[in-house]
């Protein structure tokens, strides 16, 4: 299976896009869209029938850093006050109550960094992920999903056979879609197939 993927910078214009796939017979099943705007993203749904897209879940990985960046935090917070203590000859005595108050923090702080990690990595909102999963290169996958935090629109036409890709990519060129090269600079973007530039 093909998919043509494009950014819009309105989602006015991904609507149009979605509608006009439609219109040449694109079964709605096959398409997709997502956006960070909630209340755009359930008006284009409306709209068009179109499903948003979820994006994959953030994995073990949010996990991992989640526990870690807490770890880190723990550490940063008691470590001045332990090196306090040790450096004032009068508190010193106090310096072991502080290290251990230090190792406390520390555990309680990466015990909550690894709970937000797991609430976070079982949400669906990891669009760079999904990308990947359907063959679109990392590169181009990182940019369409900073143009999403940008606050452009992904469409998603999937394609069975590949027979009607290019169609659905001129359907969505003609519908505005923009370059890609400059999402990250915050200006026009262009729509990609699969992997390939869509020069």
């Amino acid at each position: 299976m093909e998919s043509v993927v494009a950014l819009f910078p309105d989602p006015a214009q991904a609507r149009q896009a979605l509608s006009a796939l439609q219109a040449r017979g694109f079964e709605r099943e096959r398409l997709g869209f997502a956006l960070a705007d909630v209340v755009a993203e359930n008006d284009i749904a409306q709209a068009t029938g179109v499903s948003p897209e979820a994006g994959a879940p953030g994995g073990s990985g949010t996990v991992i850093k989640g526990t870690l960046y807490g770890t880190v935090i723990g550490i940063l917070v008691m470590l001045p006050v332990w090196g306090l203590l040790l450096a004032i000859p009068e508190t010193r005595i106090y310096s072991n109550g502080a290290l251990m108050a230090m190792l406390l923090v520390t555990i309680g702080t990466a015990g909550m960094g690894l709970l937000f990690g797991a609430l976070a990595g079982s949400d669906h909102g990891d669009h760079v992920k999904l990308l990947r999963r359907m063959g679109v290169p990392a590169a181009q996958a990182e940019r369409f999903g900073q143009g999403i935090k940008n606050g452009q629109t992904l469409v998603i036409a999937r394609d069975p056979d590949g027979s009607r890709a290019d169609e659905a990519l001129s359907i969505m060129r003609r519908s505005g879609a923009v370059r890609l090269e400059d999402v990250q600079g915050g200006g026009k973007l262009q729509s990609e197939r699969d992997g390939q530039n869509g020069h």
